[in-house]
């Protein structure tokens, strides 16, 4: 069974693509500077702004993944950046999606990735579940864009999953690099009031998830991708420096210098949710390696 991934070489579809082929799926990505096949992972060519795709691709996949989307956290937040944001993410499965409908194909199922920003940068303290509406910020709007052009897809009869990503918890990169960088200097510290919560999942975990969702065929719609238990923004930065023994004294990083560096991009760091995992505990038999966050950050920084 061939796995097409788009945003193949990113964090996530990296590891994905590890996972799938040590179980025997066989890979493909699409890329814009496809490279020869290396035996293990076909590249196909793609340019989504030419609306360009190798049609191969499309008809040699049984099961379809959508990664493809610029970092939110990578550039300060300008007009162009954020419509960057979001087009990266929905023209990309859109360019997908019409060749879905004029090509014959045998794709079974659809996964695509979303992000629990869709309730919004800050919820504060209330317990969030799928049931939960949408929120009214960027992060919000941008969520539910990308879900909108993810639904194109399941309006063809292709089960469709979406997984609303929590912080992602990753030695090779992501929110954990930033936060123990300082931290394994000796300067680590909350940020804000340090109360927010960071709703977390362990990267082989939710790599781990998208092949369920890939295929149990009882998974449709949308599912909070998170770990059981969420923790503050200081208790997850106290944990990393007790896991990589190091001092942990310094006062917070105070809100206005956030802002004054990062602007409206300083939301995302300075608000925080507490989200359940309903969805996945009552609906599915998933089995999560790593439930709590001590032990998550034992086995990514040992």
């Amino acid at each position: 069974m061939n796995v097409l991934i788009t945003g193949g070489s990113g964090l996530v579809g990296t590891r994905l693509t590890e996972l799938l082929l040590q179980k025997g799926f066989s890979v493909s990505h699409l890329s814009r500077k496809p490279t020869a096949d290396n035996g293990k992972i076909k590249t196909y060519h793609w340019d989504v702004a030419k609306g360009i795709i190798d049609e191969r691709a499309i008809q040699e996949a049984d099961y379809l993944v959508h990664l493809a989307g610029a970092g939110i956290a990578d550039e300060n937040w300008s007009d162009a950046r954020k419509k960057e944001i979001i087009e990266s993410r929905t023209k990309s499965i859109q360019l997908v999606t019409d060749k879905l409908k004029s090509l014959p194909h045998k794709i079974k199922s659809f996964v695509s990735a979303s992000g629990i920003g869709f309730y919004g940068a800050d919820t504060g303290d209330e317990y969030i579940s799928e049931q939960h509406t949408a929120g009214i910020d960027f992060v919000a709007d941008c969520c539910i864009q990308w879900e909108a052009a993810a639904d194109e897809i399941q309006d063809l009869g292709i089960r469709t999953v979406k997984l609303r990503t929590g912080i992602v918890l990753s030695e090779k990169g992501g929110a954990l690099p930033r936060i123990t960088q300082p931290v394994r200097w000796g300067v680590g510290a909350a940020l804000g009031t340090g109360k927010q919560w960071q709703s977390w999942i362990h990267l082989d975990d939710l790599c781990e998830l998208y092949i369920k969702a890939l295929t149990d065929e009882r998974m449709s719609g949308f599912y909070n991708a998170v770990a059981p238990n969420p923790v503050t923004n200081y208790d997850l930065t106290k944990l990393s420096a007790k896991v990589l023994n190091r001092p942990f004294w310094m006062p917070n990083v105070p809100a206005f210098a956030l802002k004054l560096v990062f602007g409206e991009m300083a939301d995302i760091v300075l608000g925080g949710n507490y989200v359940l995992n309903q969805r996945i505990k009552l609906e599915t038999d998933f089995q999560y390696r790593f439930t709590d966050a001590k032990t998550a950050l034992e086995d990514l920084l040992k």
